[in-house]
C-alpha cells in the first residue's frame, strides 16, 4: 500500500458552504458511514453502532450557511479515482469528531455530549439491522480493533481506509479534538496492531464493516408485545385521570385561577362549600354584647353568587401560581379550618371583591370582572379585635387611594390631616353597604407632607385609624401607655410622619406620647419628647421610637428606636432616651429625658438627679446613658 509522505500544508483553512459540503457528503456517503462504523465503540452493539454511523454523518452539515475546512491536506487518490476536496474534508472532521465524542464516558458533573445519546435520525421499530457476516479474518480484525482506544481505532482507519501518512493522521486527529500527545499515542498504538496485521485495506472495506448494506431481524417479539399493553394502560390511565380532574364541581378547571386539589376531607369539603357559608342577619350587631368582626352582616350585591364564592374559596384553598397571595407578618396563610363568615361580595370599580372572616383572619379575595387572571388573595390577622379594630376593612387601593368597608355601627365617616389638625374634618361618602368614597392614602407615600387618618364615629364617640398597607387600619390612641385614650388629629401633629416606620408589619395599634418637656442649656428654649409605639397583632415585635422635637421645629426626629423593647408599653411604661444636640452658640451636647417614673440620669461618668439631664461632649464622642428609678431599678435607654 502506497503512503502519502507529504505533510500537511500551513495554507490558511478554505471556506465551504453547506451546498458544498452536502454534495461532498452525498457523493460519499457510504464511505463516510464505513468511516463512523469503525471509529465507534464497539460495546455499543452492531445494531445501535450502525445507526448511530448514519447518524452522525447525516448530523455532520455545517449549522450555518458557511463554515472554515479544517487545515488542507494532500488529495488522497484511490483505485476507484476519489480525490479529497476541502468538503469532503470538512465532512470527514466532523463524522471523526462525533465518533470519537460517542466513545467518551457519561460523567455526572457534565452535560452529554449529543454523540453520546442514542440517536434520534434514523431510527428503525421492530427490526434489528446489522451489517453481513464476514470470514475468520474479518472477525479477527474486529476483534483487535474493538481492543484499541478510540483515536487509535481512528488512527487505524485513517491510515487503512483513507491511506494518510502518519503526519496527516496526526492532523486529522488534532483538528478532532486530540491534544498533540494523545494523538502520537493513537498512532503508535494502531502501528502496533499494523505491526501484527498491516492496514488491511480489503479487510476495512469488506462488508463485515458496510452499515449501508445490511441484514434485518425482528427484535424480542414476546418483550415487545408486553411493553405495548404497558404503554395502552398507561395511556388509558392518564386519560381517565384527566377526564375526571375535568368533570364539573370536581376538577380545577371552573375554580378559576385555583390550583388543583391535594386532598378531600369533610370538614375540607365543607368550608370549600359557598352554601355552608356562615352568613349574619343584618340587625345582629344591635343586641349582640360583642362589637366585632363576628357580628357584621353578609353585605355586597353579590352575596348569592354562588359561582363567585366558591371560586373564592377554592382559591383560598389552594392558590394557583397566577394569584398574588401577600399575608402581614405572623398570619398563616393556609386554608380555612371550616365554613367562614362573609362579610362582602360585590362589585367595587373594576373588580370583584369578596371578604371572608374565619375568627382569626380576614381573607380578601379579588378577581378582575373580565376573568380570573390576575386574581389577588390578602390575609390579615385580626384575633382579638373589638371596638376600633374591629371598625373597617380595605376594600380596595388604586391610583394612591384607599376605599374601606365600615362596621355596621359606624355611623359617620370623615378624612383628617394629622399634620393640620385645624383644618377640620372632611366627610366621606357611603354607599348603602357601608363602603367608602376613594381618598388618599399615607400607606405608599413616598414624603410627609400630608398624612390622612380615618374618623370613624359611632354611638360611643369617633376614633382615628390610618392606613399602614394592610387590610385592616391601625388604631390610633394617644397619653401614658398605662392608660391611652382615643387619640385627636392634635395629638399627632408632631409624629405623624413616625407612623412610617410602622408600615405592612401588622401592626394592631399606635399610641402617640409625650413623655418630657425640657429646658435646653444656654437659654436655647423647651424641647419636646414624645415616645411611639406600635403593638402588632401577633404580640411580639413592637416598633418603639423616642422622638426629639427641638424648639421652633415643625416636627420630631427620630431620637432612638428598638423592634422589641417593653418600654412604652403597658407592661413598663417606663422610657429613657438621648440626643446630641447642638446649640446656637454651637456647643454640642448630651440633652436626655426619661418619663416620669425615672428618677435619675447619667452619662459617662455625670449624673443629675431627676428624670432630665444635659451634658457638654465633644462631637462624635461615644457616650453611655442609663438611668434609675426611685426605688433602684434600672432603666435601660432606647437605643
Amino acid at each position: 500500500m502506497q503512503q502519502q509522505s507529504t505533510p500537511p500544508s500551513a495554507a490558511p483553512a478554505a471556506v465551504i458552504d453547506v451546498e458544498q459540503a452536502e454534495a461532498a457528503l452525498v457523493e460519499h456517503y457510504p464511505r463516510l458511514v464505513r468511516l463512523a462504523y469503525l471509529v465507534l465503540p464497539p460495546g455499543l452493539g452492531r445494531n445501535r453502532r450502525v445507526l448511530t454511523a448514519h447518524s452522525v454523518v447525516q448530523r455532520a452539515l455545517p449549522r450555518g450557511r458557511t463554515a472554515d475546512a479544517p487545515a488542507p491536506i494532500p488529495a488522497q487518490r484511490d483505485s476507484a479515482g476519489r480525490t479529497g476536496d476541502p468538503g469532503f474534508a470538512y465532512v470527514r472532521l466532523k463524522v471523526l469528531r462525533s465518533a470519537l465524542e460517542a466513545g467518551l464516558p457519561l460523567r455526572r458533573t457534565a452535560w452529554p455530549k449529543r454523540a453520546q445519546l442514542p440517536p434520534l435520525l434514523p431510527q428503525v421499530w421492530g427490526l434489528r439491522l446489522f451489517p453481513k457476516s464476514g470470514g475468520a479474518d474479518e472477525l479477527a480484525l474486529d476483534q483487535q480493533l474493538s481492543a484499541l482506544s478510540g483515536p487509535a481505532r481512528a488512527a487505524y482507519v485513517l491510515r487503512g481506509l483513507e491511506r494518510l501518512d502518519d503526519a496527516a493522521v496526526r492532523a486529522v486527529l488534532t483538528e478532532a479534538g486530540c491534544t498533540q500527545e494523545d494523538a502520537a499515542a493513537a498512532l503508535a498504538e494502531a502501528r502496533g496492531l499494523a505491526a501484527d496485521a498491516g492496514f488491511c485495506t480489503e479487510l476495512l472495506e469488506s462488508p463485515e464493516f458496510d452499515p449501508c448494506s445490511l441484514h434485518a431481524r425482528p427484535t424480542d417479539l414476546m418483550r415487545r408485545r408486553q411493553h405495548l399493553k404497558a404503554a395502552i394502560a398507561a395511556v388509558a390511565a392518564t386519560l381517565v385521570c384527566g377526564a375526571l380532574l375535568g368533570l364539573p364541581g370536581e376538577g380545577w378547571a371552573p375554580d378559576g385561577a385555583a390550583a388543583p386539589p391535594y386532598a378531600k376531607n369533610p370538614a375540607g369539603q365543607a368550608a370549600l362549600n359557598p352554601a355552608k357559608l356562615h352568613k349574619v342577619a343584618p340587625d345582629t350587631w344591635k343586641t349582640s354584647a360583642r362589637t366585632d368582626f363576628s357580628v357584621w352582616p353578609a353585605r355586597g350585591s353579590l352575596t348569592g353568587d354562588k359561582e363567585l364564592l366558591r371560586r373564592a374559596l377554592a382559591v383560598w384553598a389552594r392558590p394557583g401560581g397566577s394569584v398574588k397571595v401577600s399575608a402581614t407578618p405572623g398570619t398563616p396563610a393556609g386554608a380555612p379550618p371550616g365554613p367562614p363568615q362573609l362579610l362582602y361580595a360585590g362589585e367595587l370599580d373594576q373588580a370583584r371583591v369578596v371578604l371572608f372572616y374565619d375568627g382569626l383572619r380576614i381573607v380578601r379575595y379579588a378577581e378582575p370582572k373580565n376573568g380570573t387572571s390576575g386574581a389577588a388573595l390578602d390575609f390579615a390577622r385580626v384575633d382579638g379585635a373589638a371596638d376600633a379594630q374591629s371598625s373597617a376593612v380595605v376594600m380596595d387601593r388604586a391610583d394612591g387611594n384607599v376605599r374601606y368597608l365600615t362596621a355596621p355601627w359606624v355611623a359617620g365617616a370623615a378624612t383628617r390631616d394629622l399634620l393640620k389638625p385645624s383644618a377640620g374634618a372632611r366627610a366621606l361618602s357611603r354607599t348603602k353597604d357601608g363602603v367608602t368614597a376613594p381618598f388618599p392614602s399615607p400607606a405608599l407615600a413616598t414624603s410627609c407632607t400630608s398624612w390622612n387618618a380615618l374618623a370613624l364615629t359611632d354611638s360611643t364617640g369617633t376614633r382615628l385609624t390610618t392606613d399602614l398597607g394592610e387590610l385592616v387600619p391601625a388604631h390610633l390612641t394617644s397619653g401614658s401607655p398605662a392608660e391611652p385614650r382615643e387619640a385627636r388629629p392634635a395629638d399627632w401633629a408632631t409624629t405623624a410622619c413616625s407612623l412610617a416606620a410602622a408600615r405592612s408589619h401588622g401592626v394592631r395599634s399606635v399610641n402617640s406620647w409625650a413623655y418630657a418637656r425640657q429646658a435646653l442649656p444656654e437659654s436655647n428654649g423647651t424641647a419636646e419628647w414624645w415616645c411611639t409605639r406600635a403593638d402588632t397583632w401577633r404580640g411580639g415585635g413592637p416598633r418603639t421610637l423616642a422622638l426629639f422635637r427641638a424648639p421652633g421645629a415643625d416636627a420630631a426626629v427620630v431620637a432612638a428606636k428598638s423592634q422589641s423593647s417593653p418600654a412604652c408599653g403597658s407592661r413598663d411604661p417606663q422610657v429613657l432616651a438621648g440626643v446630641r444636640w447642638k446649640s446656637r452658640e454651637g456647643a454640642w451636647y448630651l440633652v436626655a429625658a426619661g418619663s416620669a417614673g425615672v428618677n435619675s440620669v447619667s452619662a459617662s461618668g455625670r449624673s443629675a438627679s431627676g428624670r432630665m439631664l444635659a451634658v457638654r461632649v465633644a462631637r462624635g464622642a461615644d457616650v453611655s446613658l442609663s438611668g434609675r428609678t426611685a426605688r433602684g431599678a434600672k432603666v435601660q435607654p432606647l437605643r
